[in-house]
């Protein structure tokens, strides 16, 4: 079998990803599932947060990508593409982990990006993060960015409607 199949699997995985988590960011997370993601966005001092259980389900997403692609779980009814799909899975897990709890809320290390995409991604999702609640909000995404101006305008907008409500250093 030639590896371009393969590469070209776990990198639409990757990309389908993004699209997966700002949807689920979006509508679960500060939806029905906010019970498990607001301490996200309340200052603790905690190691953990409960926030931190749908790194579980994404492992349970990998997980099962990997058992159904695996003859050795499934047999003959294993379908080759669900390996490849479960790295994909595993390498989003991966960059998110690096991206957002490393880079973003430095939770591993310690480093602040003075330019480029890297700061665009910080000033993304604390932007995301200037809402009080789990009402409005812009940046539900964790790898791909919007320009943080038009997300100004963005939140700015929101308030004017009531739909938001921001945090004292934002509103200026």
């Amino acid at each position: 079998m030639s590896a371009i199949g393969p590469v070209l699997i776990v990198l639409a995985t990757i990309a389908g990803m993004e699209f997966l988590a700002w949807f689920s960011h979006k509508y679960i997370m500060h939806g029905f599932g906010w019970d498990w993601h607001r301490d996200h966005h309340e200052p603790h001092d905690k190691l953990l947060e409960k926030n931190d259980l749908y790194a579980i389900v994404g492992a349970g997403m990998s997980i099962t990508a990997f058992a159904v692609g695996s003859p050795l779980v499934m047999g003959t009814a294993a379908w080759w593409p669900g390996t490849w799909i479960g790295l994909g899975i595993l390498a989003y897990g991966v960059i998110y982990t690096l991206v957002h709890d490393g880079l973003v809320h430095q939770r591993y290390f310690r480093w602040v990006p003075k330019r480029g995409y890297a700061k665009r991604l910080v000033q993304a999702h604390k932007l995301h993060h200037a809402t009080i609640g789990k009402e409005g909000g812009v940046s539900f995404g964790f790898v791909v960015a919007r320009d943080p101006t038009a997300l100004k305008r963005e939140l700015k907008r929101q308030r004017q409607a009531g739909v938001a409500v921001l945090r004292d250093a934002v509103e200026d």
